[in-house]
């Protein structure tokens, strides 16, 4: 939960659920994300296991970070159900 809850850490694996990536790629989709930033970000989740550096040099989720894919994805929908009444003060279902 500690490196999930690091900045950029969910965009990477956001961005990289749809297929493998090279860096240039991905540094391209993180908008203001640094170069250095994003190094950093890609060998903490390598050493975590979630994603894997390919012989090209491209970056995709492994197994574990497939199924974490999963769960973000359930937590996309909970978002988008349920983000703007609980953004909403005047709303009164929350």
């Amino acid at each position: 939960m500690e490196l999930l809850g690091q900045r950029w850490t969910l965009r990477v694996l956001w961005e990289l659920e749809p297929g493998r990536l090279g860096f240039l790629e991905l540094r391209r989709r993180m908008d203001n994300c640094s170069s250095s930033m994003l190094s950093v970000r890609l060998q903490h989740l390598q050493s975590a296991g979630l994603i894997v550096k390919n012989a090209d040099k491209s970056y995709e989720l492994t197994t574990a970070g497939t199924e974490l894919g999963t769960a973000l994805h359930a937590v996309w929908d909970w978002s988008r159900r349920w983000g703007a009444a609980l953004t909403d003060p005047n709303d009164g279902t929350v």
